[in-house]
């Protein structure tokens, strides 16, 4: 399967973030996030483990109670049900890889 991303659409979840579902199938989904500077990803949990590998900015990631600052290349892993969020303080963006699927993206 080959995914373009012109053919992904772009969805505007407000206060200066943005998501593109780039893949999905079988258990993994693949989803782009923009952040603008001072955007916030408020701190959330899910039953899906995720990896957010980080391609652009810098920001201030909390997971399971502990903050730090991540920028451009590096990898975050977040265990399923485990409390995270992050503060943009460069624009950026993550790609989040999840499995299973977060159907209610799809949605």
């Amino acid at each position: 399967m080959f995914i373009y991303k012109q053919d992904c659409a772009l969805e505007d979840l407000g206060n200066g973030v943005t998501r593109r579902i780039l893949a999905h199938g079988g258990t993994m989904m693949a989803v782009e996030v923009n952040f603008s500077q001072g955007a916030i990803g408020s701190l959330h949990s899910h039953p899906h483990e995720q990896l957010t590998y980080v391609l652009s900015g810098r920001f201030s990631f909390t997971i399971d109670g502990v903050t730090k600052e991540v920028g451009a290349g590096d990898t975050l892993y977040k265990k399923p049900d485990v409390v995270h969020g992050c503060v943009c303080l460069e624009a950026g963006t993550l790609l989040d890889t999840f499995t299973p699927q977060r159907e209610d993206f799809l949605k």
